[in-house]
């Protein structure tokens, strides 16, 4: 039993960046490298669940965000469009926090074979330049759910 504690297990990896106070611009591309690429122990592809996190605050506009997310895989590029509903259709917010901070997360793909060490990039593409409300952007892959190559 000892011995099988010890195996080597599945990793997550996360990356989060802050967004600037004066707004998410409508052309700037957010790169997020989900795995510290100065250790030497990593895998770089993986199988893994693969979603994407925005923490917003009271003063959002909006009921949801549209995003563009790449991503680099095995010898690919994948580029999906994700629609986060972040509030119900009376106003109230879905997301996890309490005061005027919350924080939701949308599954982009169950099983994304993505390169960890390449940049993930989130972008928005609501119809303004500039959106107001989104404190941070994040990307999670959970390498549990799914299968290491």
């Amino acid at each position: 039993m000892l011995l099988g504690a010890c195996s080597p297990g599945k990793r997550d990896y996360s990356r989060w960046e802050n967004l600037p106070i004066e707004g998410w611009a409508y052309g700037d591309t957010v790169s997020l490298v989900p795995v510290d690429t100065s250790l030497r122990d990593n895998d770089s592809i993986v199988t893994a669940a693969l979603r994407v996190a925005l923490r917003h605050s009271n003063d959002y506009p909006y009921s949801n965000i549209w995003l563009e997310v790449t991503y680099r895989g095995d010898g690919f590029l994948t580029r999906d469009t994700l629609n986060v509903v972040l509030a119900d259709i009376y106003g109230r917010w879905l997301g996890s926090g309490f005061g005027a901070s919350y924080q939701k997360e949308m599954l982009l793909n169950p099983a994304a074979v993505i390169d960890i060490t390449r940049p993930v990039e989130v972008r928005h593409i609501m119809r303004l330049d500039t959106l107001h409300g989104v404190d941070q952007i994040g990307v999670l892959v959970d390498t549990s759910s799914g299968i290491d190559r």
